[in-house]
């Protein structure tokens, strides 16, 4: 199919070129076009994943495969994200995108940059402290604070570790302790304390759970963390990833189009708005 007669809600078909298991009910793909080659993505983008004959969901990016394709690390937590899990190696997927905005990882050059995620919003930011460290002469203090429900839920540990050893402070803090966990419990904005950060000279990054990022963003802010120098990854019931359908609207804004990321000075009244 060429550019010319492709439609935009017709799925490209992308082979699963492999498939990790990173915990009971979340796996990471690898999937790599069947023809021709994967559009370019930037931090922070998604795209659909459509699972044959079950339906299509949002997924946001998690990196790019040195083969060309998209990495996408999934939780089950339905049927269609259930029936992309237990995707293997050579199954075929529908991908669409990418779509949405991005991280803006250029604002944050010369500041320290305090990054912040709940459960699977380490996923989307993933890309981002991987390019942080990439680049890590351009920055000065780099945080990154992960928050889990357990021990046994938390992804990517191995490259948190990692990132540790290059030079990033990692702070990781459960809900809910095993009897071998030694380290944090409780709320990741509780660890805002325990990193270090000039609040006029901090870039901020945050995705997970909206309590956890209306509560992160507002106390970065009352630290004196410019609001505009704060961006959010938000998540609504996307269908068409085109603005077409409206189903992620979010007052004035579609979350498909002008998100999902946001800087907090832009999303705040609108995140303070209940059930909009």
């Amino acid at each position: 199919m060429t550019a010319e007669t492709r439609r935009p809600m017709t799925p490209e078909l992308y082979r699963v070129r492999s498939r990790r298991a990173d915990r009971v009910d979340t796996v990471t793909l690898q999937l790599v076009p069947v023809h021709g080659e994967c559009p370019p993505c930037r931090p922070g983008q998604f795209t659909m994943l459509y699972a044959p004959g079950v339906g299509e969901v949002p997924m946001s990016i998690s990196g790019r495969a040195r083969s060309g394709g998209y990495v996408h690390t999934i939780r089950a937590v339905g049927a269609v994200s259930g029936a992309l899990c237990g995707k293997r190696p050579g199954d075929v997927v529908g991908v669409r995108g990418p779509y949405g905005t991005w991280w803006d990882i250029p604002a944050a050059a010369g500041m320290d940059v305090v990054v912040v995620a709940g459960g699977l919003g380490l996923a989307p930011l993933r890309p981002l402290v991987r390019e942080l460290v990439r680049h890590r002469s351009r920055y000065g203090r780099i945080s990154v604070i992960a928050g889990t429900r357990t021990p046994a839920t938390l992804v990517y540990g191995r490259e948190l570790a990692r990132w540790h050893g290059q030079g990033v402070d990692v702070q990781v803090t459960v809900d809910h302790p095993d009897h071998a966990w030694k380290g944090p419990v409780g709320l990741v904005t509780r660890l805002l304390d325990r990193i270090v950060f000039e609040p006029r000279r901090t870039y901020a990054f945050a995705c997970g759970p909206e309590t956890m990022m209306r509560a992160t963003a507002g106390d970065l802010v009352a630290r004196g963390v410019a609001a505009r120098r704060v961006e959010l990854s938000l998540e609504r019931n996307m269908k068409c990833g085109l603005g077409w359908c409206g189903h992620c609207q979010l007052g004035p804004l579609f979350v498909c189009l002008d998100g999902p990321v946001l800087s907090y000075e832009r999303a705040a009244r609108l995140l303070a708005v209940e059930e909009l």
